[in-house]
């Protein structure tokens, strides 16, 4: 049954995620993991957070970007950096996340249209629209979504 985003909470909710959920970028994976979390929020697809240890932290660099969450606080951005290429701010992540998403500590969200191919499951997923959400869209899941022209206010 696909779920609809227009079904999820705001404030959003972070589950557990056991799909894999894969990052691949420069010839290398930069990402592998089955402990990654999925933060669902009203008229968003679900944003993946990764756990440190699935992560090659050799593949990030820290980027000097800053944004705040009204949810989840102060988040850091990362350029995404092989032999290949580089990603400028690619991703981001939160070192001290407000109370109710602190297991999202350290946990790194990729931007799909950053990266060369971002996956869950085996699907290879579609990036939200525009430049400042990072949701992956699935076939398993019902828009429409935030991100687009015009949609900024929604």
């Amino acid at each position: 049954m696909k779920e609809s985003v227009w079904d999820y909470p705001r404030p959003p909710r972070v589950e557990p995620c056991s799909a894999r959920v894969r990052v691949e970028f420069g010839g290398e994976t930069v990402a592998d993991s089955v402990r990654a979390y999925r933060l669902l929020e009203t008229s968003h697809p679900p944003t993946y957070y990764i756990p440190p240890e699935d992560i090659r932290r050799e593949f990030l660099r820290a980027n000097a970007r800053r944004t705040f969450c009204e949810f989840k606080g102060s988040a850091s951005y990362w350029d995404l950096v092989t032999r290949e290429r580089a990603s400028v701010a690619a991703a981001w992540s939160y070192a001290s996340p407000a109370g109710a998403y602190s297991m999202l500590r350290d946990h790194v969200a990729f931007y799909a249209h950053k990266a060369d191919a971002c996956f869950v499951g085996e699907e290879r997923v579609q990036a939200q629209e525009g430049d400042f959400y990072g949701g992956w869209i699935t076939s398993e899941i019902t828009g429409p979504f935030k991100g687009a022209a015009g949609t900024r206010g929604w």
